[in-house]
């Protein structure tokens, strides 16, 4: 397969891709066309290599576009699995949108904001004057319960393969367990219950490769999102792993190409 990644470091474990600097990307055009598949683009790429030049793209279009945003992703777990999220209003941030979150949720409850990682632009709002400072700086108010949990699980899925799964234990007195936020990961019996619904949110969603985030509570998963991109430290032999993952998503999405790799006809008008 001829293959060109715009991110070298998530494609170390695989062998003979070739790599392109994003912003490079119109000055290698033909080559970009010849590509059985072009990975790891990022977000800016996506409509001008899907629908510009007809390329495939990995992970998938749905893993960039449910991951990009999360008012987008919270809406399809709404439509998917309802019961497996916490309690969650996307508002705008009237004086009435915020009465309205209080009203449901009271304080302490988790905001977040719609375009951020890596625990990133979560916060625990406390009071009215913390509210209120939230929303001068966003547009929406993305309002969430606050478990009573002190950890969370990490299920990283590549093509619907479970890569890892492992705690994030939250820092005393915090309410982030992403280690970027000073969590640490922690070893311990896995529930099932989870990883199959990190499993399901990948087969139905179409996303093929995603850090899952699911909190336990009463012994029901909940998920509280996805990342694309996600980090690497509680996922033994990462690259190679992954790698080999990766491969495996391309050669079974390949049945459209011939047995040489060649792209298949196209007919001109």
């Amino acid at each position: 397969m001829k293959l060109i990644t715009f991110d070298v470091f998530r494609t170390l474990g695989i062998p003979g891709v070739r790599y392109i600097k994003p912003d490079h990307m119109f000055d290698h055009l033909e080559e970009i066309r010849q590509a059985d598949w072009l990975l790891f683009p990022e977000y800016w790429q996506i409509n001008s290599l899907l629908y510009g030049l007809g390329a495939r793209i990995f992970p998938s279009p749905a893993s960039y576009y449910l991951g990009h945003d999360k008012v987008e992703q919270t809406r399809a777990f709404l439509a998917l699995c309802p019961e497996h999220l916490p309690a969650t209003e996307i508002l705008g941030t009237s004086p009435a949108s915020l009465d309205k979150a209080e009203a449901r949720f009271g304080y302490p409850f988790i905001a977040k904001r719609i375009k951020s990682s890596m625990g990133q632009g979560v916060s625990l709002i406390e009071s009215r004057p913390a509210l209120l400072a939230h929303v001068a700086e966003e547009s929406v108010l993305y309002a969430q319960q606050r478990l009573p949990i002190d950890r969370d699980l990490r299920i990283v899925i590549v093509g619907g393969e479970l890569i890892a799964a492992y705690w994030r234990v939250t820092p005393l007195g915090g309410y982030r367990a992403n280690v970027s936020q000073g969590g640490h990961i922690q070893e311990g019996e896995i529930p099932a219950s989870a990883v199959a619904l990190a499993q399901r949110l990948a087969r139905e969603l179409g996303i093929d490769h995603a850090g899952f985030d699911i909190a336990m509570h009463d012994g029901q998963p909940y998920i509280l999102e996805f990342n694309r991109l996600f980090g690497n430290q509680g996922i033994r032999d990462s690259s190679k792993r992954i790698g080999q993952a990766i491969q495996r998503v391309l050669r079974a999405s390949g049945a459209d190409r011939d047995p040489d790799g060649e792209p298949p006809l196209r007919l001109s008008a």
